[in-house]
């Protein structure tokens, strides 16, 4: 598992880790906003109106336009403004939220591009219902000859379609059932298992009712649950009040010079905050993904009206619900306090020698120039920070060498706590073998770390007034949110699966797909996030370009609404 994670983090280092990716996904909206004359703020309130049920045009469809944002909603609105957010403050600092914000912005005119286009290009299947998205409009609009030779548009529309299976199973349900797992265990002590064979089961019941049953569920619960995630957060804000002008301060006043090292957390550099800030904000809001069209295709709405709809999804997913969140992690204060936490061998590295983040009486760390060696290591800069290799000796469950240090969670841990993982979690004594850093024992460290995820928004709503309410509140929040994404992410995995192999392999990728839901409620958290910015890269690309290419058809389309 842990090559596997390496492999991954190469991957991504490579795709939404590199430079080129942000500077794609951020060009194409500042392109398109440009070109289309900010339809994300002239077309605003136009798209109150229609949603609303007032002055539309209606033409073929299976949903409404407000089933049709809503269902696309809970695809979105999920474990990335829950625990995406807090994973973006824990690697990138509170700077990352800044880029989320532009990432948003700019991502409601790209939201507004591929939905229209992907609703003008829909079909009309053999069984009378609807499909559509960028596999569509990439075979049929990109159907042309450049000096002689024909565009492979069907190719690069059964690619999308492929990379969008696999961005189903990857981004839309693995992580989704992983927090809810996570959180589940956490505040309810519900074993993972459990949760995702429970949850599993009604998934396939769901699911198997196609798009209406589907519209009808997300229908329910985004506007109840987001009213309940919502005045939970409010009660949060308000207790804490005077700290939230300063975490507005803390966003904006390292935004291009990175995270200073506060507390347990360790700092982050300029390139994190823009990778982790663009990365969650992509994987929160969608857009330029090209999933959101799949489900607004099915809108009785014109092209146009439900492309000016799709402006208010990346608002109130990122503007709106992820600031909420990432205030009241900031705001509480937690991102920087150690908690007791089972630590994860993916986040977990020993190091040779004694670091310390003690501080002096004013605040400052005694030790800071240790803490510029861990900041520079954690973030991938050189340092002269030595992995350890070679036995540690265990008695009774405590580490007897003192000259080492163990990192989790991107934070010193303390008060470790090493068990058995063999014999129901008794104390352990005994040798545990480390290579280049990595546990290569079957045993389980415990004890003081950040945390990170939807772990982290729980401690933040759990502090003050609510307590351990608080953490509740997130846990069954994050379950009918994550829930519900799981359930939209399966119908854009089936019609893409109905493109490349018709409708009689839609039942064999909806079982694969429930098979790796609950699979996915027992791997390792990092592993499974790891997952989710590769594949989403990658089904990016191709809808990107596409939607570059077709730009003088959505002109047109553009420029014949009338705003309401």
């Amino acid at each position: 598992m842990e090559q596997f994670n390496t492999f991954l983090v190469l991957l991504d280092n490579n795709l939404s880790g590199s430079w080129w990716f942000p500077a794609l996904l951020i060009g194409t909206g500042i392109f398109f906003t440009i070109y289309l004359g900010f339809p994300q703020f002239k077309y605003f309130k136009s798209a109150f109106k229609i949603v609303s049920g007032k002055n539309i045009d209606e033409s073929d469809g299976e949903t409404t336009g407000f089933q049709a944002l809503t269902t696309a909603m809970s695809g979105a609105v999920g474990t990335g403004n829950i625990g995406g957010v807090a994973l973006a403050i824990w690697t990138g600092g509170p700077a990352a939220i800044f880029w989320m914000w532009i990432t948003a912005i700019f991502g409601m005119t790209t939201k507004y591009v591929e939905v229209t286009l992907g609703h003008k290009y829909r079909t009309k299947l053999s069984d009378g219902s609807i499909s559509g998205g960028p596999m569509y409009y990439i075979e049929q609009g990109l159907d042309f000859k450049w000096n002689g030779i024909k565009f492979p548009s069907k190719f690069v529309a059964i690619l999308f379609a492929f990379f969008m299976m696999i961005t189903a199973i990857g981004s839309g349900n693995m992580p989704q059932i992983n927090n809810i797992a996570l959180v589940m265990n956490t505040e309810f002590s519900i074993p993972k298992l459990f949760t995702g064979l429970f949850l599993g089961i009604l998934l396939w019941i769901i699911i198997i009712g196609g798009i209406k049953r589907i519209a009808s569920v997300a229908s329910k619960i985004i506007p109840i649950m987001g009213l309940i995630y919502f005045g939970g957060a409010l009660i949060i804000l308000i207790e804490n009040y005077q700290n939230v002008i300063p975490s507005f301060n803390a966003i904006f006043s390292q935004l291009f010079t990175g995270s200073a090292a506060v507390g347990g957390f360790l700092g982050a550099s300029f390139a994190m905050s823009l990778k982790y800030g663009v990365a969650r904000g992509l994987y929160s809001n969608e857009a330029g993904q090209g999933s959101s069209p799949i489900a607004h295709a099915s809108s009785k709405n014109k092209s146009i009206d439900q492309g000016v709809v799709s402006i208010l999804e990346p608002f109130i997913d990122t503007i709106v619900v992820c600031s909420v969140t990432a205030l009241v992690i900031l705001s509480s204060g937690v991102w920087t306090q150690k908690f007791d936490t089972t630590f994860s061998k993916t986040d977990l590295v020993i190091l040779q020698g004694s670091y310390s983040d003690e501080k002096n009486i004013d605040g400052t760390y005694l030790y800071p120039n240790q803490i510029n060696e861990l900041t520079n290591y954690v973030q991938s800069i050189n340092s002269n920070v030595i992995e350890y290799n070679g036995l540690l000796e265990v008695v009774e469950g405590s580490i007897t060498d003192k000259n080492i240090t163990v990192i989790h969670s991107r934070s010193i841990a303390e008060d470790i706590t090493v068990r058995d993982s063999y014999f129901d979690g008794e104390l352990y004594s005994g040798s545990v073998k480390v290579v280049n850093g990595k546990l290569a024992e079957q045993v389980v460290f415990s004890g003081k770390s950040l945390v990170s995820s939807a772990e982290l928004t729980a401690k933040a709503f759990s502090q003050g007034i609510m307590g351990e309410w608080g953490g509740k509140l997130v846990a069954i929040a994050l379950l009918l949110f994550a829930f519900s994404t799981s359930i939209t992410w399966c119908y854009y995995g089936d019609r893409s699966t109905a493109y490349i192999f018709g409708e009689r392999g839609v039942i064999w990728y909806r079982n694969f797909y429930v098979l790796c839901f609950v699979l996915a409620a027992v791997i390792d958290t990092t592993v499974v996030w790891n997952i989710a910015y590769v594949v989403v890269a990658l089904v990016s690309i191709p809808n990107l370009i596409a939607m570059f290419f077709l730009r003088k058809e959505m002109k047109i389309l553009s420029d014949e609404f009338v705003i309401k």
